[in-house]
């Protein structure tokens, strides 16, 4: 008996720290994304030409709407090429985009991937651009977006972000998966900047020095999550990503519980799968070169998915209720910690959210999705067990759908 308490004590213990640790992170950043990120005034006033790619994969239900919507934008229609990269398209689609002032670059893959397409497209187009602006086939930019970017380059910018946001809340999936991403922007790249950090990249709406992305892009061979091996390689040279909160990008959010699983599959995969590779690399670099920015985003892969974080948490204080109530009034200890240890992480991590989380979605809808979280955590809970070679193949997420 002596000994199994040993371990669960032990065990309490790791899964104490590990959670804590991952808690103040969330909880500082969501604080300092409460505040305003210090801007200084453009010391440039260029236009540059831009090349707006976006890789197309089986997407005929969304690209010829998001081309056409891309040709309104309020940047001078001479200094930006909008190029799709047209990736086993139909070819009723193929015919419409070829009536469309673009340039259209049809591919064929053996394994189709983000970087290949990205990587091909640009070998084809040359160089005579300044900026590489990428989005994906189903996003909506608003009408002075590039002109956003370009002011941010215009102040020095060698990578920007843009804020990208839900297009479509249609389903209680959707309007998850929106809050979700607006949690990772107040955190992850609002509150990141606000400290003087990088924001974290997000895999579109994303603007490069042009011959600088064309350069890294030649060494990424991710199969998925190609930003987050790009990311990283930025910080480890410590190249700086800005945050564009006021430059909107639309991006259409899942809205099925198959659909979300795939993702959240690809994405973790990838998150674990760099983790693996960089961890050695970001302690070497932030002891010996002080470089806290790769070190901070290679920490980051190590942290839960939130919908993790906050479900673990309500069942270890529940479990660790129980315990106490249990044994009470015996000798037998197991556990380290009481129910207000693990209650004052549950609602720092609820309160962290909830200052995350944009005003406009404190509403009947949200409160509706909110009740679907059980759900959303057993998905997420069983993804942990299918991501084995997850990260070897392409996981394409089907855009349009009703």
């Amino acid at each position: 008996m002596e000994n199994f308490i040993i371990i669960i004590r032990i065990i309490e213990l790791m899964l104490y720290i590990y959670l804590a640790t991952a808690v103040f992170y969330v909880f500082i950043f969501s604080i300092a994304g409460k505040f305003k990120i210090v801007k200084h005034k453009p010391n440039l006033n260029e236009s540059r030409k831009f090349a707006l790619l976006i890789p197309a994969y089986k997407e005929d239900n969304v690209i010829v709407n998001v081309v056409q919507q891309a040709l309104k934008q309020s940047y001078p229609q001479n200094l930006y090429d909008v190029v799709v990269i047209a990736d086993s398209l139909k070819p009723d689609t193929l015919n419409q985009l070829k009536k469309l002032p673009i340039r259209l670059i049809e591919v064929s893959f053996e394994k189709s991937t983000k970087s290949k397409a990205l990587n091909k497209g640009m070998d084809i187009i040359g160089d005579n651009y300044d900026v590489a602006l990428v989005i994906d086939a189903d996003n909506i930019m608003e009408y002075d977006f590039i002109n956003k970017i370009n002011n941010a380059f215009n102040n020095n910018c060698k990578v920007v972000q843009g804020h990208r946001t839900a297009k479509n809340i249609n389903t209680n999936f959707a309007v998850l998966d929106a809050v979700s991403e607006e949690i990772n922007n107040h955190i992850f790249r609002k509150g990141h900047r606000v400290l003087g950090l990088s924001a974290a990249l997000i895999g579109s709406g994303m603007a490069f020095d042009y011959s600088m992305f064309k350069k890294m892009m030649k060494k990424v061979k991710a199969v998925g999550g190609f930003d987050k091996e790009l990311e990283l390689n930025l910080l480890k040279n410590r190249i700086k990503i800005e945050y564009l909160e006021e430059a909107v990008i639309f991006d259409e959010k899942v809205s099925k519980p198959k659909t979300f699983s795939n993702q959240r599959k690809r994405w973790l995969s990838a998150q674990f799968v760099y983790f693996k590779k960089y961890f050695l690399s970001g302690i070497y670099h932030l002891f010996t070169k002080g470089n806290i920015d790769f070190f901070d985003k290679v920490y980051q892969m190590a942290l839960p998915p939130r919908i993790l974080l906050l479900g673990i948490l309500i069942i270890v204080t529940i479990v660790n209720y129980l315990f106490l109530t249990i044994y009470q009034q015996t000798e037998i200890a197991f556990l380290y910690f009481n129910t207000a240890n693990w209650m004052i992480l549950l609602i720092l991590t609820i309160v962290s959210f909830l200052l995350a989380t944009p005003i406009k979605y404190y509403n009947l809808n949200t409160l509706k999705a909110v009740l679907t979280l059980p759900k959303v955590f057993f998905i997420m809970f069983l993804v942990l067990f299918k991501l084995k070679n997850a990260n070897k193949k392409f996981i394409h997420t089907i855009h349009g759908n009703p």
